[in-house]
C-alpha cells in the first residue's frame, strides 16, 4: 500500500504502530480514531515540560522535532541519513528510547497497547525507513503535509 510498503520491514504495518507514529509525528490524527481513543488532556501521564507537543504536531512536535530528539541525543547522523537521499542508518530500540525519553514511550505506550519494549522495537524498525520515505528529496514535510501523507494511508 504504497508508503508503508517499501519503508517497513515486511511492509506490514499493525494499527499500533501506526497510532504510535500518530503520536510521535501529528498528534490526535491518529492517537486513536475510534471510542478509544485517548484525549491528551485526560491522559494519567502528563507531558513533559521539555516535550513540545501540539494539538497537530504530536508528543514531539512532528517529524522535525522527532529528528531534533534524535540529533540532541547523539544519533543526529542517523536521523540525517533518514531525511538525506542515501542508505538508511539503524537505530537501537534503546538508543531511540533514550532519545525520546521515557514519559513520551509510556504516553504512547498506553496509546498503543504495547508494552515500551516492543514499542521501541518496532519504531526503531520502521521510522528509518517511515522517515525517508516521507522526506522525498531530502526535505523534511511540513505539518499539515505530513498529516496528509499519513492520512492516505490510514484510512
Amino acid at each position: 500500500m504504497g508508503l508503508f510498503d517499501n519503508a517497513v520491514p515486511g511492509g506490514n504495518v499493525a494499527k499500533p504502530l501506526m497510532i504510535a507514529l500518530g503520536a510521535l509525528l501529528v498528534g490526535k490524527m491518529l492517537s486513536g480514531g475510534s471510542s478509544a481513543q485517548t484525549d491528551p488532556a485526560q491522559s494519567t501521564a502528563p507531558v513533559p515540560p521539555d516535550t513540545t507537543a501540539s494539538a497537530d504536531g504530536g508528543l514531539l512536535g512532528g517529524l522535525g522535532g522527532l529528528l531534533d530528539k534524535l540529533k540532541d541525543a547523539g544519533h543526529g547522523n542517523a536521523a540525517d541519513s533518514w531525511v538525506g537521499t542515501g542508505q538508511n542508518q539503524p537505530i537501537q530500540a534503546n538508543d531511540l528510547g533514550n532519545a525520546l525519553g521515557p514519559q513520551v514511550i509510556r504516553e504512547i505506550a498506553q496509546r498503543t497497547g504495547l508494552n515500551e519494549q516492543d514499542l521501541l522495537k518496532q519504531l526503531s524498525a520502521a521510522l528509518p525507513g517511515l522517515v525517508d520515505q516521507m522526506t522525498p528529496n531530502g526535505q523534511v514535510p511540513q505539518q499539515n503535509q505530513l498529516a496528509s501523507i499519513l492520512n492516505r494511508f490510514t484510512s
